[in-house]
């Protein structure tokens, strides 16, 4: 028996049995998507340009179509939203909910920042995309915003709306200048159960600021490349969190002050925040030498005189009391290791963010 027959709550909205609908291309305004590159040149949805992954590695060449981090806004007085999504390099994980490696959620704003609605629940059986509808209980503009997958590819996205619906263009980040995150599996999202809760859209919620996820999922190794292309970004803050992806001790430490040195190198103001890994129970030892391999790059930038350096200590971010909780694997975040982060890292990013 489905388990729709049984609680109809659990049922997929994925058949769409309305006849007053219209489709909508996103690449078009006044649709206006975030997070991802060139996305209105491109013929798939990726992160940073083809050529530059092409020259890092393998793996970053493959995940740079995963969609994490990629978002999309618009207003509209439509009763219902729907999306009509092609897909490629569909990601099902033992240990990841398919809502978040694969499916798309939806937010509205509101006064204290953008609020959870529902999701577009990809079916378990797909194979190169789906359809999905959210209906609304009254009629009233609604400012958008829905986050793409954090584990798999999108082709094409189209946004279904009333016929007779308005369709305008959504208000702008209060802080434009993007944030951008570079790091492991833990930085691309793995394994929040939907896209929203990755700890960098709970930050861009509260911070109503805008954001680029360069997390790679086992691929974060900090190559002179990817710093390269990095530090020409323009950017509010960097946020670098990729020991996770270091395989030794001798490597992380051979490349993460070279990494800084190269970002600073092309960037001569950016805020700069260095992270260590937030799992610290798992292998405590060797973690506590890769923290104070971290923190020696930031006391050699502080003793030469760089003055927008910061420092963040991963062992706190899950906190104390129920930290045993916050992950799925003794490695990846739940949704409340995903939640502890973005609380601890909130007063950084916001004291940086006034500073500058």
């Amino acid at each position: 028996m489905d388990i729709a027959d049984i609680d109809k709550n659990l049922e997929l909205k994925s058949s769409l049995k309305t006849d007053n609908i219209i489709f909508y291309n996103v690449n078009k305004p006044p649709f206006k998507i975030y997070g991802l590159y060139d996305y209105q040149n491109q013929n798939e949805y990726m992160r940073m340009p083809i050529e530059v992954s092409e020259k890092i590695s393998e793996g970053v060449k493959h995940l740079n179509y995963s969609t994490a981090g990629g978002r999309l806004r618009f207003k509209t007085d439509s009763d219902y939203i729907a999306i009509n999504v092609k897909m490629n390099r569909i990601n099902l994980m033992p240990h990841m909910a398919f809502t978040g490696s694969t499916g798309f959620d939806l937010y509205i704003k509101s006064p204290k920042g953008f609020i959870f609605c529902d999701s577009f629940v990809p079916p378990i059986s797909i194979k190169d995309g789906y359809e999905s509808i959210i209906y609304f209980n009254k009629k009233a503009e609604k400012d958008i915003l829905i986050n793409f997958p954090l584990y798999s590819g999108v082709n094409e996205l189209y946004i279904g709306l009333e016929k007779s619906a308005t369709l305008k263009e959504g208000s702008n980040y209060l802080i434009e200048k993007p944030i951008v995150f570079y790091g492991s599996s833990i930085t691309q999202g793995g394994c929040a159960s939907r896209p929203g809760n990755s700890y960098q859209a709970i930050l861009s919620s509260w911070l109503d600021c805008d954001y680029i996820n360069l997390g790679f999922s086992g691929n974060a190794k900090g190559e002179q490349s990817m710093a390269a292309y990095i530090s020409k970004l323009d950017m509010s803050v960097f946020v670098c969190d990729y020991d996770h992806n270091a395989p030794s001790l001798d490597f992380l430490e051979k490349t993460h002050i070279d990494f800084y040195k190269r970002i600073r190198a092309n960037n001569k103001t950016v805020p700069i925040v260095l992270m260590s890994k937030p799992d610290f129970e798992n292998g405590k030892e060797n973690n506590i030498k890769r923290r104070k391999i971290i923190k020696n790059t930031y006391i050699y930038a502080t003793e030469s005189g760089d003055k927008n350096i910061y420092f963040v200590n991963g062992e706190k971010l899950f906190k104390n009391k129920g930290r045993d909780n916050c992950t799925v694997d003794m490695c990846h975040p739940n949704d409340l290791g995903f939640y502890r982060i973005a609380e601890g890292l909130y007063p950084v990013i916001k004291g940086v963010l006034s500073k500058n």
